[in-house]
């Protein structure tokens, strides 16, 4: 049975996660600066990206999503254990990247992983401390590896 504070907990991270999701879909990379600690680590090397501390991810996530019209994550079943100021988590997402239309097709990428997270309990609140991705599945993805480099 869960607790009062382990329910505010799950229900704080839950509200992080979404936070991410909305600060990457605005393309408010300023708003990481809530979401991640000062010196969390973020890999992105599953999809093509680069890996580095929250700085160097708001710049490489500025100059990569630019390229793209619209993205959407979908997130899902977070999956979050508790080891008291401290927790992890495995998240799904649906990561949906749609291209500049080129010969009046709108070009999609489909992206199906799950977030591995590290969180740490902050003066200021739950923060994310390391993120990584594990790849499921892909559809349009080649596109994707043009635009990201």
């Amino acid at each position: 049975m869960l607790d009062i504070q382990e329910i505010s907990d799950r229900l704080e991270i839950q509200e992080l996660l979404v936070a991410y999701a909305t600060a990457i879909d605005s393309q408010d990379f300023d708003a990481l600066d809530q979401i991640f600690t000062d010196d969390a680590y973020i890999d992105y090397t599953t999809f093509g990206g680069i890996a580095g501390v929250r700085a160097e991810m708001k710049q490489f996530l500025a100059s990569s999503m630019a390229q793209f019209t619209a993205c959407q994550h979908l997130i899902a079943n977070p999956e979050i254990r508790f080891d008291g100021d401290r927790a992890t988590g495995r998240v799904m997402c649906l990561n949906t990247l749609v291209f500049p239309v080129k010969d009046g097709d709108p070009r999609i990428a489909l992206l199906g992983m799950w977030y591995i997270d590290e969180y740490t309990r902050t003066p200021e609140g739950w923060r994310i401390s390391r993120r990584s991705q594990e790849r499921s599945w892909t559809q349009g993805l080649g596109d994707l590896a043009e635009h990201t480099r």
